[in-house]
């Protein structure tokens, strides 16, 4: 039976009789190979939420959920979005911008989704930290390897990308198959084999609590005995963290960045050091551009949740994705944003100034953020904001939606918390990233 998302109906499609029937007909009527770039585009439709079935070795029972823009490209990248714990395909698929972004830039987005009871990815058990080892990485890698058939995928751009369990499954991935994936960003994630254990048990507090440490030599030791004996270039590796984060907790991002900088061969010293963005602090190792090696993000002060609306396209930066494709990538800095709070015990109240950058006017807006952990609006002011937590979109007042350029509006809110009571450090105005002052 179809299920529903809360971006788009979700169709289900009978993927393996499109898939057997394709390659026949085109065996029974044509003499010489189609021409076409994509032979098999019709095995799903476009521009909606699918699940796909039979699409190969599937040890753990993984199911597969497929989104393909109306503008894929001939040869199209891949990226692959992991959900968290609890979470499900389609909820990353609705939760964040990558079915948006692949409608820009014309790749295929895989969503994996978990059927067993935690909905957490098992990045602990022997068999997921070997290469083809089973469990949920050989079902993950028949998805890449369904669409890379079917949509003729160019193998040197297949991403994996994840949040929390996700961001694991994005280091277990990169770890177990290094000749399949070009990069990976893990949001909130811990180091390859950090998880692993022997017992059965998908948990390791030892790892979650950040006491588990190495040498760079010993991190790249785990991930190198995943597929011994590989000489072939590794995987670029992307890794964001807060500060804050009370699951899994900090010193776990200091680790990967050991781990990576010794897989990739590049020095523990940052080659480079910004903040992009008020609250953060960018290094980036063996290169300074927006493709180093290995490049890690710090939030300081925010929690486990802390993936918001705006860093998928910094994600895709790192991946290379952002400048190929149907349309050219929105960039920053046609809006700015100043935020700022005052608390007290269980409470703060905020004060957003948004100014309008560019060089025409904006006729309705909606501001885009992610509240920390912990924080919840009771109420507001200047605009409405819905949902109270979470994801926040701050839509427009009748009388102040239309912003000239180089004029601003300030808007606010009260909220409650639960002793992170700092202001949202990124925001997007109708989709595009603002730059943070």
């Amino acid at each position: 039976m179809p299920r529903n998302t809360a971006r788009r109906p979700l169709r289900s499609v009978l993927v393996a009789l499109l898939g057997a029937l394709v390659p026949l007909l085109a065996a029974t009527v044509l003499t010489a190979p189609a021409a076409s770039a994509r032979p098999q585009q019709a095995a799903a439709p476009t521009a909606t939420l699918t699940e796909v079935t039979n699409f190969g070795t599937n040890p753990s029972n993984l199911q597969m959920y497929l989104y393909v823009p109306d503008s894929v490209t001939a040869n199209p990248a891949v990226v692959v979005a992991v959900h968290y714990c609890t979470g499900s395909g389609p909820a990353m698929y609705s939760g964040t911008e990558w079915a948006s972004l692949a409608d820009r830039y014309g790749f295929v987005v895989v969503y994996p989704s978990v059927t067993r009871a935690s909905k957490c990815f098992d990045v602990s058990s022997p068999q997921a930290l070997k290469r083809d080892g089973g469990s949920d990485p050989v079902g993950i890698k028949s998805m890449v390897d369904w669409v890379t058939r079917t949509y003729s995928a160019d193998t040197s751009k297949i991403f994996a990308t994840g949040i929390s369990s996700g961001a694991m499954m994005t280091n277990v991935l990169l770890g177990d198959y290094p000749d399949v994936f070009a990069a990976g960003a893990a949001f909130s994630g811990v180091p390859f084999g950090c998880f692993a254990t022997t017992d059965g048990s998908e948990w390791n507090s030892a790892c979650s609590g950040g006491t588990v440490t190495h040498s760079p030599q010993e991190w790249g030791d785990l991930v190198r005995s995943a597929y011994p004996g590989y000489t072939g270039p590794r995987p670029r590796m992307q890794v964001w963290h807060g500060t804050e984060d009370d699951v899994l907790r900090y010193p776990n991002f200091g680790e990967e960045i050991k781990q990576w900088t010794n897989v990739l061969g590049v020095s523990q010293t940052p080659a480079a050091t910004d903040s992009p963005v008020s609250g953060w602090t960018r290094t980036r190792y063996g290169a300074t551009g927006d493709r180093a090696p290995v490049e890690a993000i710090s939030l300081q002060g925010i929690g486990h949740n802390l993936y918001s609306y705006g860093m998928a396209s910094r994600a895709l930066t790192f991946f290379g994705l952002d400048s190929s494709g149907p349309a050219p990538q929105p960039q920053p800095g046609a809006c700015k944003v100043t935020a700022s709070t005052n608390a007290w015990n269980t409470g703060l109240t905020a004060s957003v100034t948004l100014t309008n950058t560019g060089t025409t006017s904006v006729s309705g807006w909606q501001l885009g953020f992610s509240l920390p952990a912990g924080q919840t609006i009771t109420n507001g002011w200047g605009a409405t904001y819905t949902p109270a937590s979470g994801t926040v979109t701050a839509t427009n007042a009748t009388y102040n939606g239309t912003l000239a350029p180089n004029t601003s509006v300030t808007i606010g809110y009260q909220a409650s918390h639960t002793g992170n009571s700092v202001a949202p450090g990124t925001f997007t105005l109708n989709g595009k990233v603002c730059n943070v002052s």
